[in-house]
């Protein structure tokens, strides 16, 4: 074990957790291509990766119905990769280290950090046990919640399956459900009406997508919004008024729709409200997407691209990200000089880091639904849709999933890693070496805007 960390330590830590995550989705994508694993017998390589990938990198995407065509020992492959992928690989295992009373070093800490993008490298160990715990509590919560529900329409085995698999997945924002036991492919359309299972799942993605440092925040403040960190001040308000902004555009866009037709002004603020939380990285999906208008498409698009918040299991910019912009562009727009927002500067240098990851999005995800649509012959709405919900780890889609051919499969695959790693994450670990460059370029000014 000492040796693997003396190797361990002169690798980067950047470079550890993308092919962590590797190695992870491999293992998982040869346990899902044995005859146990499904229904039908072998399932093909591609397609076991493909599974493997999108629930390692919660994202929710699938070639199959996961209740028909996986048996239970694939579903509780399929479970164990979700619970990997939520929490983080190095969570895992450094919680492994402390069980067995193993030291944990420095390099395990680092990787930490930097998995987790923890502010400090002080008191990971303490965090780890605090994630660990929490997600163990809300996820146990979430089930029991649900089993009075499951259990009471499928019996208590399988309902309390249902109730584990369902908590797991809402709280890891990974969108996998086992509904296919009433209708393949159905998601939670078939019981949209059931306003207490909604409302659950909707709690559970919400929690997993605030992140693990807003938790104990929100903890150690007693619930004060005052005396909360500005981090979490942001990342709360912003998701709130994401998930409101969204149910209201969703539900002005689709009145006297084909979507919502048939349903009550209860049910549709509901489905308006699931359909938005879901949107910040879920993958769950009360209605037909098929049946939605375009403008509530693109809403849904928007609010994937801006996915949940730092250090949480949901993907997409995140929630720092989209609000650091917008104070920039508020700041343009006001000639301030700095972004301010309740009663704090943000640091110098941060607007770069989040247009990087702003612009690396944008371009993957607009190129991939190029390719794709020129490939497939999808619509460039369908394409877009799918690369948008891939990288930004959601798991929606309009249905073109499973026709998808080799090619457009592999760069979607590529895509829900790069989301669940993170883009800068994956250009550092790629970069080659930094080389020390003391001479600089004179400066002359160009004109923008």
């Amino acid at each position: 074990m000492d040796e693997l960390y003396k190797k361990i330590s002169h690798v980067s830590p950047t470079k550890i957790i993308l092919f962590g995550y590797c190695i992870i989705i491999f293992i998982g994508a040869i346990l899902l291509c044995l005859p146990i694993s499904s229904n039908g017998g072998y399932t093909s390589f591609s397609d076991a990766l493909f599974t493997a990938t999108s629930a390692t990198c919660v994202t929710g995407l699938i070639r199959f119905d996961t209740y028909t065509h996986w048996s239970l020992f694939g579903q509780v492959v399929i479970l164990l990769l979700i619970q990997t992928g939520g929490i983080g690989f190095m969570t895992l295992a450094i919680a492994l280290m402390s069980a067995t009373r193993h030291k944990i070093g420095l390099s395990p800490r680092v990787i930490m950090q930097n998995s987790i993008s923890a502010p400090q490298i002080g008191g990971i160990v303490r965090m780890t046990k605090f994630i660990m715990v929490g997600t163990f509590i809300v996820e146990a919560a979430g089930a029991f919640l649900l089993s009075f529900y499951f259990c009471g329409r499928f019996g208590f085995a399988k309902g309390l399956w249902f109730s584990v698999f369902h908590s797991v997945s809402a709280f890891c924002n990974a969108g996998f459900d086992l509904m296919g036991s009433v209708e393949p492919l159905s998601s939670i359309t078939t019981i949209n009406d059931v306003y207490y299972v909604n409302i659950v799942i909707m709690l559970l993605i919400f929690l997993g997508g605030l992140g693990f440092f807003v938790w104990k925040d929100v903890l150690n403040s007693r619930f004060s919004f005052k005396k909360m960190s500005l981090q979490s001040k942001i990342v709360i308000s912003t998701s709130v008024v994401l998930v409101v902004i969204g149910a209201l555009g969703i539900f002005i866009i689709e009145l006297g729709g084909k979507a919502f037709e048939g349903m009550g002004l209860g049910q549709s603020v509901i489905a308006s409200f699931f359909q938005s939380v879901t949107s910040r990285t879920a993958g769950f999906n009360s209605v037909d997407l098929a049946s939605l208008r375009e403008a509530s498409l693109f809403v849904m698009i928007c609010l994937m691209i801006v996915g949940g918040s730092t250090g949480s299991t949901a993907g997409g910019i995140k929630t720092t990200t989209f609000a650091a912009l917008i104070l920039s562009v508020a700041a343009t727009v006001r000639r301030r000089k700095y972004c301010e927002i309740f009663g704090r500067r943000l640091e110098d240098g941060l607007l770069s880091t989040v247009s990087c990851i702003f612009i690396i999005y944008i371009l993957l995800s607009v190129v991939s639904a190029i390719i794709i649509s020129a490939w497939d012959g999808f619509t460039m709405l369908e394409s877009l849709y799918e690369t948008v919900s891939a990288i930004a780890t959601v798991g929606v889609t309009l249905g073109i999933t499973a026709e998808l051919s080799f090619a457009p499969k592999i760069l979607i695959i590529i895509l829900m890693i790069i989301g669940r790693v993170g883009s800068i994450t994956v250009l550092l670990a790629l970069a080659s070496p930094k080389s020390v460059v003391n001479a600089k370029f004179p400066v002359e000014k160009i004109q923008v805007g």
